[in-house]
Parts: structure tokens; C-alpha cells; sequence
């Protein structure tokens, strides 16, 4: 008989559910896009109400395409955007404030505070994590500080506070499960990377109650089931931060194998065994815990990837569509000369300045609209090295190849030349869509579709190798106008008025 995984996946710009069977078939797909809320320059929410109205409906209409209902169903796996923050309240089931997403600046002046007063040691002594806005705990801080009468509803109880992946679980369970699992819980900067369980003196110190956070489960845990909301006891059997699903959906199970991924933003998983590693400017943080098995891994983040193609398209109107960016960027042999560095709302790994704000520079009066599309395709690739380089650093092995992922790497010019500039192979797998994947195969391995791990690294398959072309000389100077056009970003808000 044919088993079904109902994938969910939230993220930032959208959210989809798949429907597949045993063989990674997809029979079913939903997807809609999420409104963007920007209350101010270099602020993001979402509406936390509209994220769960809109994921039960793509839901659904995943189950209506690949035409069975949920009770034919043998799992659900979750996967979600990490880092964005809510409250709501513990009766009502309402937020107390919009979501505010993972690239929202809100929190900024919480963490100089924190950082100036001392605090921001302890902070990544304990969680491994850079203190930055990025992360959840300032933003619940924020939350409580700006909703009148919040801290003490939440001293009192009433209040809950969570991660996307809580969010969703909370109602789909019909509010029954307020649980999350080490792979989110860990990008919050209220974690010990070491217990896995929130850290006493972390929440003291910013004032976070202990009551609103949810459990820290196993990743491949129970998470309930979806019987409240679809009338079949069908368990959520895994549960992954799109990053570590990601790096699972990639088949990188042993340590020191790395994906890439390139969506919304850019991050490098690097896979750390039991051991976790703290290279500088990178952060270390819970791959999952599958098994009883915890898995530690080595993350850098960038801000700015698809995105920098969203303002290609949106805001310059210099493409139709992302994909064009590709015959756009092959109709020019390079760029001339020209970098675009896209510090929308800082720089993150392995810099991290959120003063930094975009520029192109190297620009000439022969400078046209191709060169700068194809500066915007190789800002992808060079804040990958920047990743990569920093991770050689610090770990003390080296990357023999990048696995790829994300809408991006259909991008053959993108994916060459990140080959050619790292001077390693990029490897695309047939299946581009790890994230969602990486959770639909935990939850398949948790309820036994899938036996072991060996037999899910059976179902990875390549779509095609790209091997370096370029020399290392070239390569290297192409880096080192990278590396020049980056720093000239730093300390921008400092140094000039607004």
C-alpha cells in the first residue's frame, strides 16, 4: 500500500505544502505568498494569523491535487522559516503583535545594550550565537517592552511565545502540543548549546519568563497529530528548522559534508558531528537530534540572496522575473570592474555589521544595466566564499565540494561560477527542493516508511556537477574587489547620517 508524507514548509515570502509517496514522488502541491509588512525602513512582520490561515489552506490544497484525503496519510513533517517571533495569548489563541520576521532590524538597540553592558559574552558562551537582532530573543523582548501591559501578563502566565514552527504546531494541534525541537530552539540566543534546554541565566537577564517558552523535543518526536484540524489522527513526526532541513534533505549526515542553500537569504550548513565547532564569525547550532542522536552543525548566514533579486525585479525593474537574471548576466563576459554588495540591513556572517548598508561601486559611464545584474548574481557567490573561508578557518578541515540548493541553483551561470570562484565542485542534486524533502524523509524515518539513514543517502540523486574552470589567480582577484567593495559597506550608519 502507497504511504503519504504531507509536507508543510513556512517561509518567508511564502508558504506550501507538498503530498508525496514512498519514492519522493510529488503528487500534490499548494502554495500562496505571505504579505510583507515593513513598518519602517529595515523592518519586517508578518501576520502570524494570516501564516497559519494560509498554511492549513495550501494544505489542503495539496491533499485536493494529489487527490487522497488526510486520513490516507501516514505523516506530516514540518519545516519553517527560523529566527522570526511572536507572543500571543495563552486563552485566546490571538498574537499581541504581528510577527517579526527573522531580517527585521526592530531589536536592534536591545542588543547594543546588551552587548555594551557585558552581556553579549555570556550570550554566545552559552548558545555559540553572534548577539544580533536576527535572533528571536530580542525580538520577544521588543514585543514585551512595546505592548503595553505585556511583561506582566507575561510574569503571570498568560502569554506564550514561540518560533513559527510553535505557532503552527500550537494550532494545528488545536492548541494540545506548545512544543519546538533543538534545531530551532537553538537559533533563538535562548538555547545552551550544551544542556539543549533553555538557559536560566540567559532568560534572568533579558527578562524572558520561562512559562512562555514551549518544550524542547527530539526532532523526529511525536508532535500530536492533525486531528483537530483535518479530522484524522495523523501524526507531525518531525519537526526541522529549514536550514538543518535542509542540510538532512542533502543527505549530509556525516560530519564535514556542507550544503549551501539560496533562497530569501544564503546559509552554509556544515555538518559537525557531536562536536560542536565555533569558527569566528560563524556560529554553531543543533543540527537536529534524530534517533536520540544529536547532531551539532556550523551555520553562516547572509542576508541578502533572492532577495537581492526580488529588488532586482521590484524596486530597479531591471528584470521580469528571477530566472532572467541568468541570460541577462551571460550576455557580458564580467562585470567590468563593478560590485554590488547587498547590505540591505547589514552584513551578517561571517562580518556581522548591522551598520553596513548596500552599495555598487567600480560603476563607469560604460557600465549598463547587464553588468549590474550579473554583479548582483556573483554577490551570491562571493558572500559564499566569504562563508567558506571562514569555515576552513575555524574547523580545521577542509571542503572537498558545496552541495546547492534553493530556487537559485537553476541558475547554471550561478552555479558555475561558485564552482570556478571556490575551486571546488558544486553539486546540484535532481531534487533542488531539500529543505521540504529533509523534513518529509524525517518524518518518513520516524514512522518507519524509511528504515535507516543509509537508506535514505540511497534516494540522493545528482542532477549535474559543476567542476571549477577558472584559475586561481583569477579567481582570487576576483575575490580580493569583493573583499575591498564589502569593507567600504561597514560602520555606514554610524558614520552618515540618515
Amino acid at each position: 500500500m502507497t504511504q503519504y508524507i504531507l509536507g508543510i514548509d513556512e517561509g518567508t515570502t511564502s508558504a506550501r505544502a507538498f503530498v508525496i509517496d514512498e519514492s519522493l514522488n510529488v503528487l500534490g502541491l499548494g502554495q500562496a505568498e505571505l504579505t510583507q509588512i515593513y513598518p519602517k525602513a529595515g523592518w519586517l512582520e508578518h501576520d502570524p494569523m494570516q501564516i497559519w490561515h494560509t498554511q492549513k489552506d495550501v494544505m489542503e490544497q495539496a491533499l485536493s491535487q494529489a487527490g487522497i484525503t488526510a486520513d490516507q496519510l501516514t505523516a506530516v513533517g514540518l519545516t519553517n522559516q527560523r529566527e522570526s517571533a511572536l507572543v500571543w495569548d495563552r486563552e485566546t489563541g490571538r498574537p499581541i503583535h504581528n510577527l517579526i520576521v527573522w531580517a527585521s532590524r526592530h531589536s536592534d538597540e536591545i542588543v547594543e545594550r546588551w552587548v555594551a553592558s557585558g552581556f553579549g559574552e555570556l550570550i554566545q558562551e552559552r548558545t555559540g550565537l553572534v548577539p544580533d537582532a536576527f535572533y528571536a530573543a530580542s525580538k520577544i523582548r521588543w514585543i514585551l517592552d512595546h505592548v503595553e501591559g505585556a511583561q506582566e501578563r507575561a510574569e503571570r502566565g498568560e502569554l506564550l511565545a514561540g518560533t513559527v514552527d510553535t505557532w503552527l504546531i500550537w494550532n494545528l494541534t488545536g492548541r494540545e502540543v506548545f512544543a519546538t525541537e533543538p534545531s530551532n530552539a537553538s537559533q533563538t540566543m535562548l538555547m545552551n548549546l550544551d544542556t539543549v534546554d533553555w538557559d536560566d541565566d540567559l532568560l534572568r537577564e533579558m527578562r524572558i519568563p520561562r512559562s512562555m517558552l514551549p518544550e524542547i523535543r527530539n526532532s523526529d518526536s511525536h508532535f500530536g497529530t492533525i486531528e483537530a484540524t483535518f479530522g484524522a489522527p495523523v501524526p507531525i513526526a518531525s519537526n526541522l528548522g529549514d536550514q538543518q532541513a535542509g542540510l538532512f534533505g542533502q543527505a549530509a549526515f556525516r560530519q564535514g559534508q556542507v550544503k549551501m542553500t539560496y533562497g530569501t537569504a544564503g546559509v552554509l550548513n556544515i555538518n559537525n558531528g557531536d562536536t560542536p565547532f565555533r569558527p569566528e564569525g560563524l556560529t554553531p547550532s543543533a543540527a537536529w537530534n534524530v534517533q536520540g542522536n544529536l547532531q551539532y552543525e556550523t551555520e553562516g548566514v547572509v542576508y541578502a540572496m533572492g532577495k537581492t533579486m526580488q529588488w532586482m525585479r521590484d524596486d530597479l525593474q531591471l528584470i521580469h522575473a528571477a530566472p532572467d537574471s541568468e541570460w541577462y548576466a551571460g550576455q557580458v563576459q564580467s562585470t567590468d570592474g563593478v560590485y554590488l554588495v547587498p547590505a540591505f540591513t547589514g552584513l551578517a556572517a561571517p562580518t556581522w555589521d548591522p551598520t553596513a548598508r548596500a552599495v555598487i561601486v567600480g560603476m563607469s559611464n560604460a557600465t549598463n544595466r547587464l553588468h549590474i545584474i550579473r554583479a548582483a548574481v556573483e554577490s551570491m557567490v562571493f558572500q559564499t566564499r566569504d562563508l567558506v573561508e571562514a569555515a576552513v578557518a575555524g574547523s580545521g578541515f577542509a571542503i572537498p565540494e558545496l552541495r546547492v540548493d534553493g530556487g537559485a541553483v537553476k541558475n547554471n551561470l550561478l552555479c558555475q561560477l561558485q564552482a570556478d570562484i571556490l575551486g571546488i565542485p558544486v553539486i546540484r542534486p535532481k531534487n533542488s527542493e531539500a529543505t521540504i524533502f529533509g523534513a518529509m524523509q524525517l518524518a518518513g524515518l520516524s514512522t518507519g516508511v524509511y528504515k535507516d539513514l543509509a537508506e535514505l543517502e540511497s534516494l540522493y540523486a545528482v542532477d549535474r556537477v559543476f567542476e571549477p574552470a577558472m584559475s586561481r589567480d583569477q579567481a582570487d582577484a576576483q575575490y580580493a574587489g569583493w573583499t575591498a567593495a564589502r569593507d567600504l559597506t561597514r560602520g555606514w550608519t554610524r558614520n552618515v547620517a540618515a
